[in-house]
């Protein structure tokens, strides 16, 4: 890779991870497109997004963490599920096509556009019943917050399974599924999602990693500025309004995902 590129895709790199930690997101629908558009090898640059991922993730979550906004029993049960499908998508892309994993990817990436557009509308929580031993009622703070476990564990196989496939965190499918199926709160979504993803690109990563997928120079050499972006991101989404962020990102991975979509017609 040439130094100007490198050089470049470094400054992107923590332009990304500082945009994305801010909203609980791994980076990962930034991190693959551009190493793609560098014309780096679709399962390399899924493995080096995941490892990329866990650095963000890392970075952001130790700001979450002190600010309260992170539910730990929740992710932990969330990500005995979501870790399985990451590694078994990551160990699996092989048998995919780079064409075929870029559409897939694209649409991910129009699914989630749309769903930061449309905005979240939480319904209120309903009293606990001893009857519905399904749902798992959760209080962090002043929020209160119900999980059904019917829905939640197989949603996330799943999610981490196409997470795991097209090199992403998944923070972009979590994020509606917690509040939309589950009415998280948004800023515990956010915190949590940010610990959360790491743990998903952990298990894809694993599977990329004995796969033979990874490119150590390229991960280790871009780490340091994502780590570092996702310690700045993270510190000023704690005061960001998320709602008016979502929209106008929303709108940004609209355009991304037709760029994608294109580029895999041409």
């Amino acid at each position: 890779m040439a130094l100007f590129t490198f050089f470049f895709l470094y400054a992107a790199m923590f332009l990304t991870a500082l945009v994305f930690s801010a909203l609980g997101l791994g980076g990962g629908t930034l991190y693959l497109p551009m190493q793609l558009f560098f014309h780096i090898d679709f399962h390399v640059a899924a493995a080096t997004s995941l490892f990329l991922i866990l650095v963000t993730s890392l970075s952001s979550t130790l700001v979450f963490r002190k600010a309260k906004m992170v539910d730990w029993a929740m992710a932990l049960v969330m990500e005995a599920a979501t870790t399985v499908g990451g590694f078994l998508g990551g160990l699996y892309s092989g048998h995919f096509s780079g064409h075929t994993l870029t559409i897939l990817f694209a649409a991910v990436i129009g699914f989630a556009a749309y769903f930061m557009v449309k905005g979240f509308k939480p319904k209120p929580v309903d009293a606990p019943e001893a009857s519905r031993p399904h749902l798992w009622y959760r209080h962090l703070g002043f929020e209160s917050y119900q999980i059904n476990l019917a829905i939640a564990l197989p949603v996330c196989l799943v999610v981490g399974g196409l997470s795991g496939l097209i090199g992403i965190g998944g923070g972009i499918l979590k994020i509606p599924m917690m509040v939309l199926l589950f009415h998280v709160p948004m800023n515990v979504a956010v915190g949590s999602s940010a610990f959360m993803v790491g743990v998903t690109a952990s298990g894809g990563f694993l599977g990329h990693l004995k796969a033979g997928h990874c490119d150590w120079k390229i991960a280790l050499a871009l780490a340091p500025g994502v780590f570092l972006a996702g310690q700045l991101g993270a510190r000023k989404s704690i005061n960001v309004d998320k709602k008016k962020m979502k929209v106008y990102f929303g709108y940004f991975l609209f355009a991304l995902a037709v760029l994608l979509a294109i580029r895999t017609v041409l």
